[in-house]
């Protein structure tokens, strides 16, 4: 059997269109969207994907706001930068690109970001919020994969979900909104040093693999029939990879998301449904959120 491609790139264009809608809503009501980024040092990496969000953001109508610090800013640099940004009217949404150069403190720049405008998810506050299942932004791409299985009509209830790796990024927001009231999945978080992995991987309906290690998860590890999500992007000799050995895996499961191609162009369209929600709450004054519109 050959799986049925899951593609992201298919699933983003929709997210977007919705996107751009809303923001063509709000600026009937003479109200902008703006989406804000940061980055820090010259990481080509870095600038192809902050380049990314910011054509994905325009192309969707919203403000982009590029703001840049070289590769010996101070950590005194980078929070002012996005002190500025949080008292900014215009900016709805912040992302600070990590990782951050050596020598500064990725998680106390996030914690520096105005939770209403943390567009990432990742703020402390928003992880929260998602623990406790209230409202709130989340994870940009764990709510990618989200919505990748809603697009497809991927069953989650009842169903057994393994989530291979545990970063607050990707893995562990991931088993909470798979095993959240309304989705329902059983969910077991595993990780590259769970003892025997691939009989844990082996009993789930749905596979999320998020641990950044080439090919981890070969046929043997894939229940037949079972719906693969790689999370991972790998710079190897033969090109961009995954975690999950496509050309093998294709050939047992139901379903899978390619790389490139899968969960990638999800995030960045959850980035931009982040900002938009955030630029909808501070138009209609909502509480604990910013004055601008």
């Amino acid at each position: 059997m050959t799986a049925q491609i899951l593609s992201g790139r298919e699933v983003a264009d929709v997210v977007r269109a919705e996107v751009a809608a809303r923001v063509s809503a709000l600026a009937d009501r003479g109200r902008t969207v703006g989406l804000a980024t940061l980055l820090v040092g010259g990481d080509p990496a870095s600038q192809i994907y902050v380049r990314n969000k910011h054509r994905a953001a325009r192309d969707a109508g919203m403000l982009s706001f590029d703001r840049t610090l070289p590769a010996d800013a101070t950590q005194a640099d980078v929070e002012a930068v996005i002190g500025e940004l949080n008292a900014s009217t215009e900016v709805d949404g912040i992302i600070v690109q990590l990782p951050l150069p050596h020598g500064l403190d990725g998680n106390r720049a996030v914690e520096t970001v105005d939770p209403a405008k943390d567009a990432d998810g990742l703020h402390p506050h928003n992880l929260g919020l998602l623990v406790l299942d209230r409202p709130g932004p989340r994870p940009a791409t764990p709510s990618g994969i989200m919505r990748i299985l809603g697009h497809y009509g991927v069953a989650t209830q009842g169903r057994r979900a393994v989530v291979v790796g545990r970063s607050f990024l990707v893995g562990r927001p991931m088993a909470m909104l798979l095993g959240a009231k309304g989705t329902d999945a059983t969910v077991v978080q595993a990780h590259s040093r769970t003892p025997q992995l691939s009989s844990v991987t082996r009993e789930a309906d749905i596979l999320v693999v998020a641990v950044g290690s080439p090919r981890l998860i070969g046929p043997a590890a894939v229940k037949p029939g079972a719906t693969v999500i790689d999370v991972g992007t790998n710079r190897t000799e033969d090109g961009l990879v995954g975690d999950v050995d496509f050309d093998g895996v294709v050939e047992v499961a139901g379903a899978i998301t390619p790389v490139p191609g899968g969960v990638g162009p999800m995030t960045i369209a959850s980035l931009l449904a982040n900002t938009v929600t955030a630029a909808e709450r501070f138009a209609t004054g909502a509480p604990d959120r910013h004055p601008g519109g």
